[in-house]
């Protein structure tokens, strides 16, 4: 079974949320660009898992104004628009780093993959 990292500590920052994981990585995410990633029903489709969230409706200065863990395996963001029902998985988090050090190793992961 994969051993998903966890956060150390989620913080709501003026420009961006900023998780500080376990195993020390920190990742940066502009509190739009997660906004605009909800997972939940009204955002995604269910079954066929299209996203379903207009961007035009997401204010372009949303932030998260608050944070709660759901389990031990996510977080619930409560967003400045009201919006609150997202459950953002650690795993997807992860997965969606924007730093450069993630960056590069996904560039080098699809050069691996197209070879």
């Amino acid at each position: 079974m994969e051993q998903i990292v966890k956060p150390d500590a989620i913080n709501l920052e003026d420009d961006a949320v900023v998780i500080l994981w376990e195993d020390a990585h920190r990742s940066p995410f502009p509190h739009r660009f997660l906004r605009l990633r909800c997972p939940c029903a009204s955002c995604v489709d269910e079954m066929s898992g299209k996203r379903t969230l207009d961007p035009d409706t997401v204010p372009q200065d949303v932030k998260a104004v608050d944070q709660m863990p759901v389990g031990a395996y996510g977080v619930q963001f409560l967003w400045s628009d009201t919006h609150y029902t997202g459950i953002y998985t650690y795993k997807v988090l992860r997965a969606a780093c924007i730093c450069i050090i993630c960056a590069e190793a996904r560039a080098q992961a699809e050069k691996k993959a197209g070879s």
